[in-house]
Order: C-alpha cells, then sequence, then structure tokens
C-alpha cells in the first residue's frame, strides 16, 4: 500500500498577521511556519494504516525551499519520504493540479489531506485533485479503515453518521478524530535528515484567480458590562447600539 499526504505549510496559530505591498503579499518576516494542524492528523492516520510493514506514506508539498523544514518534521513524524513541488502556492487550483500531476505518474492506493489549512480556510484542495485524477473525494471525515482494497470511512452528518465504501483510489480530506496527531520523537527527528526529499519542478498552468487584497477585522471595541438586574438596559443596548435584535 503507498498513500501520498498533502502537507501545507501555515503561519503558527499565535502569528500576528500583516501584510505588505499595499496589502496584497503576506508578510513572512519574523514568522514561524508549522505543518498544517489538519495535515498532520492526515498524516497521522496514513502512519498508523501503513504500520507493520504494512505500506509506505510519502509527504507532499507545493512550495519553495524554505518549505523543506517543514517537510522534515513531516518525515520526523513518521513519512518515509517526501516530495516538494518546487513553486510558489499561489492558489488552491494551482496546488492541486502539481499534485495531481505528481499523483498521476505515481502509483497511489490513496491520497490523503487536511480538512482545511489554517491560512485560508479553503477546503478545496481535495475535491480538485479528485476531479484532476478522475477519482471519489470524500471531504471531513471523521474515520477511516482499509482493508488492502476497500475504505470504509466515516463522516459526520446532521444527526448521525454517514458511512461510506470506496474500492480503488481516492482522495479524502480529514478532520479531528481520525487520529491523534504524533509527536516526532528523538529518533525521528534524527532519521529525517536522511530520509528522501525528492524535488521536482512545477507544471505549466493557466492563473484562473489572483488576490486582489488582504484585509484584517477592526480591532475589537470596548466591553460594556451591564448588571444582571439592567435587563432592560441591556436590551436596549442590543436593540439602539448593537442593532442584534
Amino acid at each position: 500500500m503507498k498513500i501520498l499526504v498533502c502537507i501545507s505549510n501555515v503561519p503558527d496559530t499565535t502569528t500576528k498577521i500583516t501584510f505588505t505591498n499595499d496589502n496584497t503579499q503576506f508578510n513572512t518576516s519574523g514568522v514561524q511556519f508549522i505543518v498544517n494542524p489538519y495535515d498532520e492528523i492526515a498524516l497521522s492516520r496514513a502512519i498508523e494504516l501503513c504500520e507493520g510493514g504494512k505500506g509506505t506514506v510519502t509527504a507532499i508539498n507545493v512550495g519553495e525551499s524554505a518549505t523543506e523544514p517543514t517537510i522534515r518534521k513531516a518525515l520526523a513524524i513518521g513519512a518515509d519520504d517526501a516530495v516538494r513541488i518546487n513553486a510558489a502556492p499561489r492558489d488552491a487550483y494551482f496546488t492541486a493540479y502539481q499534485i495531481a500531476e505528481y499523483a498521476k505518474s505515481n502509483e497511489f492506493d490513496m491520497i490523503l489531506c487536511g480538512r482545511e489549512s489554517i491560512d485560508y480556510n479553503g477546503s478545496q484542495v481535495a475535491a480538485m485533485v479528485g476531479e484532476f485524477l478522475d477519482i471519489p473525494s470524500i471531504s471531513i471525515i471523521k474515520k477511516l479503515d482499509y482493508d488492502g482494497s476497500t475504505a470504509t470511512i466515516e463522516r459526520e452528518i446532521e444527526g448521525g453518521k454517514e458511512v461510506i465504501t470506496v474500492s480503488g483510489k481516492f482522495i479524502a480530506s480529514c478532520a479531528e478524530g481520525t487520529a491523534e496527531p504524533k509527536i516526532p520523537n528523538m529518533r525521528g527527528i534524527m532519521s529525517a535528515r536522511t530520509k528522501p526529499l525528492q524535488v521536482v519542478e512545477a507544471k505549466e498552468i493557466e492563473q484562473l484567480s489572483k488576490i486582489q487584497q488582504f484585509e484584517t477585522p477592526p480591532p475589537r471595541g470596548a466591553v460594556k458590562l451591564v448588571p444582571a438586574e439592567e435587563t432592560a438596559r441591556l436590551i436596549d443596548l442590543l436593540h439602539q447600539e448593537a442593532k442584534v435584535i
């Protein structure tokens, strides 16, 4: 069994976000980057499925050389090897196309990724990869089992669970609960230095979207405390000032 896991290079959740070039570009100065947490879940489940010599896990990232420390983190967690598509990921369409092109020339039984990246929260890549490869795409899964030919997948739906079986190749985006993120140990960190990391040049594709401008949300206003016994005043503030009722 061979599993391809898509890895995003994202800012740490505590990062203070700023922009440059007239608010058209994310300012990476001083930013600590990490493996996208949802992708860590997907990677952890892939490693579990391949434990005991049942298969191999390849991590793939679309990014420039600055993303290699993040890729090495994925190798330290337990991926067997990794691939970096040498290009800045300009949008989800471009990223999905590069992943699909690599997957076309390299056989994989399944492709896993996180439900979304925590920077853009687009939730688009998995579905686009599925379309490019003409394979089933299952989004926001909570459980994944595989018997060597058929995958049994659980998703949460309103009021219950949806159980799906998939035979053949597929791509799935993983949410919390699919697996517990693994913490790299010292042996994993040391071995990550020597695990194969292949660099592949990106394929040309038409650019269909472009970021016009980023905007940060307005700063939060001051908090008004209303005593519990002044219900009428609270209602008046919600109606006249906050305009939420």
